[in-house]
C-alpha cells in the first residue's frame, strides 16, 4: 500500500521555503525513538516554516556533544540528557561554541516510584509511600510468599544506586519489602506491561518519557518530601552513600543544544528550537505509538503534527505555523 506521507526531499520544494531565508542547518538525529522523532519534526518545520535547508545527520549524546564543542557541527542537538556530561557542555558554552537552547521535556526527565492507576483507584493510600507501606502486603514478592516485591533497575544502570539508595531511606525493607533485579530493561518495561495487562500487583522504579508510561496508565509514588537535589547528588547517585535521606527525584535535566553560530545566524529558527518543549505525557503517548506501529522517527512526525496541532502551533508564529500547514 502507498503511503500517505511524502518524502522530506519533496517536501522541502513548499513554495513557502526559501534556504536564503535561513541557510544550512545540520540535526543530530541520535538512535532513540524520543529524540528521532524531535529531530524529524524539527526538520520539517524548519525547512517548511522557516526556509532552512535542514539536513539530518547521525547522533549519540558523547560523540555529538564534542563535535558540537570542537567542530561546531551538528547545529542542533534535539534531545540531550545534559547531567553526566555538565563539564563538557558549560566548556563549551563559556567559550561561545554552545547555547543551551532551552528544555526538550517542558517537565525534564521525571524517574520515581510507580503503581498502577487501577490499584490507586481501589486503594488511594498508595499514591503515597506511606499507603504503600501499610498495604505491603497487596504487593505480594514473586518468589516469597512471606515477602513484598520492589521492582528495582537492572545491576550496573545508576538507577539501582537511586533507587536502592531510596529503598533503604524510606524503610521499605522494615515494611516487608526486597528489592527484584529485572535483569535487563526490557524485563523492566515487560513486568509493567504484564502487571497492567492482567491487572496484577506492581510497585517499581521507572522513568518517563517512556513507550511503557505513554502506554499504561501508571501513578507516581508520593514520597511527602520535596526534592533535595545537593543530597541528590552527593549521595542519593553516589554508590558508596552511607546514610541517604528521603528526598523525592528531582527532574533530569534534558535539553536541546544548539551551536552559538545558528543561533545567532538564525535567529528566528534558534527562537523555534527555544521555544518547543513537548510535554512527557505526549511524548510518551507518541513513543508508545511508534512501538506499536513499528514507526520510524519521519513517519512518527508526520503522525505528531496531525495529532498534535494544539501543541506544536504554539511553538511558532502563525505565519509558519499555516506555512507548516500547508506542506503538510
Amino acid at each position: 500500500m502507498q503511503s500517505r506521507y511524502l518524502p522530506f526531499a519533496l517536501l522541502a520544494l513548499s513554495p513557502f521555503a526559501s534556504a536564503d531565508e535561513c541557510g544550512d542547518v545540520t540535526i543530530a538525529d541520535m538512535n532513540w525513538n524520543s529524540a528521532t522523532l524531535m529531530a524529524h519534526v524539527d526538520q520539517f518545520i524548519l525547512e517548511n516554516g522557516y526556509g532552512c535547508n535542514a539536513e539530518l545527520v547521525p547522533g549519540d549524546t558523547m560523540p555529538t556533544g564534542v563535535s558540537m564543542t570542537e567542530k561546531g557541527e551538528p547545529d542542533i542537538a534535539p534531545e540531550f540528557w545534559s547531567n553526566s556530561h555538565k563539564e563538557m557542555l558549560q566548556k563549551g558554552v563559556d567559550a561561545k561554541k554552545l547555547r543551551f537552547a532551552g528544555p526538550a521535556f517542558a517537565e525534564g526527565g521525571e524517574e520515581g516510584f510507580w503503581v498502577p492507576k487501577y490499584m490507586v483507584d481501589k486503594n488511594p493510600e498508595l499514591a503515597t509511600i506511606e499507603g504503600i507501606k501499610a498495604n505491603a502486603k497487596l504487593f505480594p514478592h514473586p518468589e516469597d510468599d512471606s515477602k513484598s516485591g520492589f521492582m528495582t533497575c537492572p545491576a550496573g544502570w545508576t538507577c539501582q544506586i537511586t533507587a536502592g539508595h531510596l529503598f533503604d531511606a524510606l524503610g521499605l525493607e522494615e515494611a516487608g519489602f526486597e528489592m527484584i533485579d529485572p535483569g535487563s530493561g526490557a524485563a523492566l518495561a515487560g513486568s509493567i506491561a504484564r502487571a497492567n495487562d492482567r491487572e496484577n500487583a506492581w510497585f517499581g522504579y521507572y522513568w518517563s518519557p517512556t513507550p511503557v508510561l505513554g502506554r499504561y496508565d501508571m501513578v507516581k509514588v508520593d514520597f511527602g518530601v520535596p526534592a533535595d537535589s545537593a543530597h541528590y547528588e552527593s549521595c542519593i547517585t553516589q554508590a558508596d552513600c552511607t546514610d541517604p535521606k528521603v528526598t523525592a527525584y528531582p527532574p533530569s535535566a534534558v535539553n536541546t543544544i544548539t551551536t552559538e553560530s545558528f543561533a545567532t545566524e538564525s535567529p528566528a529558527a534558534y527562537n523555534y528550537i527555544s521555544n518547543r518543549a513537548y510535554s512527557n505525557a505526549d511524548m510518551s503517548a507518541m513513543m508508545a505509538w511508534m512501538e506499536e506501529n513499528q514507526a520510524d522517527g519521519e513517519i512518527a512526525a508526520f503522525e505528531f503534527l496531525e495529532s498534535y496541532p494544539q501543541v506544536w502551533t504554539q511553538w511558532v508564529p502563525a505565519d509558519v505555523a499555516e506555512k507548516v500547514k500547508a506542506a503538510m
